[in-house]
């Protein structure tokens, strides 16, 4: 089994390369090929603590003659679905498994807040194959994933990025948007003035080596930060909302990642409401959304407001944006076949690269393979 630690991702796991990876993670949950029950949550006795598991199945490819996302007899002459890429591979198949917890006191101690592993098993044996550091997995592909969503949702001429918190998420949604749209200036709002100046600082490093001359300014207001900004992403860790309707103007994309659970959100139900919604997983969302089920409660919408799943854009089966002057809303769960994409993209990395450790688990083959 291979061991590839949080240095190792981010060196063998670029931006570019996982956006990619997220388009067909999406393609292959919409088209039913992959298999992932809802994750399971297990609370602790702290405060806000709790253990996430996500498991996962990906499909060996697709018979040949075959569309590769669906299953379906391909149409001579169609085009190939964008970013199917070249995950439909043999040795991408198999299952995995996400654990991943969050723990609000880690930050106080300089730990990340998140810690976990993604655990890959090998197709034909599913013996363990792969043990990668899932903080910075989930922090790479979460981000990968709103670059797919604000690729196919947001204005073409959007150059104006807001986005409302200052951790790691924060960080890593600067360096995806801006690999998808023309940013020319990012403004930044955090509850902390420190750290959103830090934050501000950390962005024009992101940028330095970009070519672009992108402007970094703070607001002290999330408000303003928004107004007239064709892409906003909300990354707080906010339990209620920060973003309303009247700051956000007319054919907006917003990316709201930092929502996760059913009693916390980031928009205000008059937003949604206003907003037409789109998210990875419609029985996630519909569970598990804040954003979603708060104006659901309220009566406000019904579970129809929910337009599609990105998978089903990226399929051709339900339309995008309508209009220039929609407000569209990418509600961001984050999905089991995303990590378990991203997992096995990095080993493949890995692999070619001799990169990560070598562990053996059991001295005897014959015994690993024999249940008890």
């Amino acid at each position: 089994m291979i061991v590839i630690d949080d240095t190792a991702v981010r060196a063998l796991y670029p931006m570019s390369r996982a956006i990619e990876d997220m388009r067909a993670a999406f393609l292959l949950y919409s088209s039913g090929r992959a298999s992932q029950p809802r994750r399971v949550m297990t609370p602790g006795e702290g405060s806000g603590e709790v253990l996430a598991a996500m498991p996962a199945y990906l499909p060996p490819p697709a018979p040949s003659g075959t569309s590769a996302d669906s299953g379906t007899p391909a149409t001579p002459g169609a085009p190939a679905t964008p970013g199917t890429g070249d995950m439909s591979g043999a040795d991408l198949a198999g299952f995995g498994l996400k654990a991943i917890a969050v723990q609000p006191a880690n930050p106080a101690r300089g730990l990340d807040p998140h810690p976990g592993v993604v655990l890959l098993l090998d197709a034909d044996t599913c013996a363990p194959e792969a043990l990668v550091d899932a903080t910075s997995i989930t922090l790479i592909r979460t981000a990968a994933a709103s670059a797919v969503a604000t690729d196919l949702l947001a204005a073409p001429d959007a150059d104006v990025l807001a986005v409302l918190g200052t951790g790691a998420q924060a960080r890593s949604h600067v360096e995806s948007l801006c690999l998808v749209r023309p940013c020319r200036e990012i403004r930044v709002w955090g509850r902390t003035p420190g750290h959103a100046r830090a934050f501000a600082e950390d962005c024009r490093k992101i940028l330095a080596g970009s070519g672009r001359h992108t402007s970094v300014v703070t607001f002290p207001d999330a408000a303003e930060a928004a107004a007239g900004a064709g892409l906003i992403c909300t990354v707080t860790a906010a339990s209620e909302p920060v973003l309303d309707v009247a700051a956000v103007a007319p054919g907006a994309h917003i990316n709201a990642v930092g929502a996760v659970f059913p009693s916390r959100r980031e928009l205000t139900s008059a937003l949604v409401a206003r907003s037409t919604v789109f998210t990875d997983s419609r029985d996630s969302a519909l569970a598990e959304a804040g954003d979603l089920l708060v104006p659901i409660r309220e009566g406000i919408i019904g579970e129809e407001h929910l337009r599609a799943e990105i998978g089903e854009v990226l399929l051709g089966t339900v339309r995008g944006r309508t209009s220039a002057r929609e407000i569209t809303v990418f509600a961001s769960l984050g999905l089991a076949v995303q990590d378990v994409v991203a997992a096995r993209s990095v080993l493949r990395r890995a692999r070619a690269e001799g990169a990560g450790t070598e562990v053996r688990l059991s001295a005897d083959p014959l015994r690993a393979r024999t249940p008890r």
